[in-house]
């Protein structure tokens, strides 16, 4: 009974850190998470700001795996290059490690004002201060984990089994390694294993260069999440995640056989001996970071060996370099790839009303992957076309070109709403178990169908340039913008009526008609140049003043 006690008292301080750390994570992921994407995006134009916004980056997120995740997509979308990519990653491993380091200082007793002040913050009105305020909780409850962490450990550390455990992994120092490897792959963040191994080693049972090894093997598997994540990405996201990994690998392999000397340094050291986890931690960072940055473009050369480009980026791809050089053939090509972006956009729009339709999850992760092939398309569409060059272009075929890329751009906009906007309202619908009225649901499925009717509108006008279905197309915009006031004043009537369906549903059911609206606007921009050439478009709705 005691050791059942002991247990749920362990694993449940685990699973706090565990959760504290999501909640940093997402907590300045919501305030500050499009700056910290245009930061990292802006500032790796050397290998010292590489360095350092990697590790600022992990330090405010908690998480090296987040880090490398969004390093691996900006290397995807060649918003990063790939030469720095490594060296941010170098820089968010350095921060991890700080961050541990910092979390070991005894600051326990600033929980519950870290608490208090983050459920302050979580009571305002904007994002910012609400993300705010989820990270400062999270921060609080990680430390309130370390007390609870100390307490669960104290009777272990006292425990027969774990002293033969102990001495079983001291004598066995590559089973040690690989134990805690698979510890921080199944937790996916290695400082939550070196955090454990900090609380176990504090009553100093456990010998310095076994915490060393132990440390190393929570290096070792924190750098897997990353890896696992980006399997089915391109060649070039999973150069990254997958280099990082084998320079972690060689760095362990390296230090591992060192590890005695290094707990003799540390014996040595006048660090106090409870915190030689971080130390460790740190220090075998700080090195890696050292020697590894200027061989990084070895490391790009090794990795682009390993995983070559792919023969086609994109699957049937319509982007044929050799048609460069025949700009009528290129820009051809080009218009049937965008037609390929907007048929993935219609089986985005086709997922999330069968969702919405029939209250199941299963089709959202699908979503989010067609949102993935969404931007990488329109994405390789701007490039192609940046590459076509415009002196030679004749003036119609330079109107085309610019219809081509605007028309992406738009379907990729719609691509964004439905996967940042209307399908995390229906996984909260899903969730919830909530049900639209029948009035409100039907009011939803007829603007769902009109937007479907739309989009195959939009694809015909782009692909025949026809003035009539253009200005067909954007009176359909006008009726959609009807539609949604009156299914929006519906609505609050059936709340004035205070009808349960409709109280419950009331924030989903307005945000997904003004997401539809959105939708419909970018839908009928591809009709705009048209009428525009045909004189048929003017430049303001406002009503002029005789």
């Amino acid at each position: 009974m005691e050791s059942a006690i002991v247990s749920i008292n362990l694993f449940g301080a685990v699973a706090l850190l565990l959760f504290g750390l999501a909640q940093v994570k997402g907590g300045m992921t919501r305030a500050f998470g499009t700056k910290l994407r245009a930061g990292l995006a802006r500032s790796t134009r050397s290998g010292t700001r590489s360095l350092c916004v990697g590790f600022i980056a992990t330090v405010a997120l908690q998480s090296s795996t987040a880090t490398a995740l969004m390093v691996a997509s900006f290397v995807e979308k060649d918003l990063i290059v790939p030469a720095m990519a490594q060296i941010v990653l170098l820089g968010a491993n350095v921060g991890t490690a700080a961050t541990a380091w910092i979390v070991a200082l005894g600051l326990g007793w600033l929980s519950p004002l870290l608490i208090l002040a983050g459920a302050i913050l979580l009571r305002g009105r904007s994002t910012a201060r609400q993300g705010t305020g989820t990270a400062l909780v999270g921060i609080g409850l990680m430390l309130l984990s370390l007390h609870l962490l100390s307490g669960a450990t104290d009777p272990i550390r006292q425990s027969p089994a774990l002293s033969l455990f102990i001495t079983m992994l001291g004598n066995a120092w590559p089973v040690a390694l690989i134990f805690s490897a698979v510890l921080a792959i199944l937790a996916s963040s290695s400082l939550a294993i070196v955090v454990l191994i900090l609380s176990l080693a504090a009553g100093g049972g456990i010998d310095t260069g076994l915490v060393i090894v132990l440390v190393l093997g929570a290096n070792l598997g924190g750098a897997v999440p990353p890896v696992l994540a980006t399997l089915r990405a391109p060649a070039s996201a999973r150069r990254v995640t997958l280099g990082n990994l084998i320079v972690r690998a060689i760095g362990v392999c390296i230090a591992l056989p060192l590890a005695g000397y290094g707990a003799d340094l540390l014996e040595l050291s006048p660090l106090p001996h409870q915190n030689f986890a971080v130390d460790a931690h740190l220090a075998f960072n700080v090195l890696v970071a050292l020697v590894a940055w200027p061989l990084s473009p070895y490391v790009l050369s090794l990795m682009s060996r390993l995983l070559p480009e792919e023969e086609k980026n994109l699957e049937n791809s319509y982007l044929d370099s050799n048609d460069l050089a025949r700009p009528l053939s290129a820009l051809a090509g080009a218009s049937r790839e965008v037609m390929v972006v907007g048929d993935l956009v219609e089986q985005m729009l086709s997922q999330a009303a069968e969702a919405i339709n029939r209250n199941d999850s299963s089709t959202l992760a699908g979503i989010a992957m067609l949102e993935g092939r969404v931007d990488r398309i329109q994405h390789a569409i701007k490039v192609y076309i940046s590459k076509l060059g415009h002196d030679g272009l004749s003036a119609e075929e330079h109107r085309r070109s610019m219809g081509i890329v605007e028309y992406a751009i738009n379907l990729e906009h719609i691509g964004d709403i439905i996967e940042k906007g209307i399908l995390p309202e229906i996984a909260k619908k899903i969730e919830r178990g909530l049900q639209f009225s029948p009035d409100g649901k039907e009011e939803i499925s007829g603007l769902f169908a009109v937007t479907f009717d739309s989009l195959r509108m939009a694809q015909t006008v782009f692909a025949t340039q026809n003035a009539t279905l253009a200005r067909r197309l954007v009176e359909i915009k006008e009726d959609v913008r009807r539609l949604e006031k009156q299914s929006a004043q519906r609505h609050l009537q059936r709340l004035r009526e205070e009808r349960p369906e409709s109280i419950q549903t009331s924030s989903l059911h307005l945000d997904i008609l003004r997401d539809l609206k959105r939708i419909h606007a970018h839908i009928a921009a591809v009709a705009h140049p048209i009428l525009n050439q045909s004189g048929l478009l003017i430049e303001s709705r406002i009503r002029q003043a005789n």
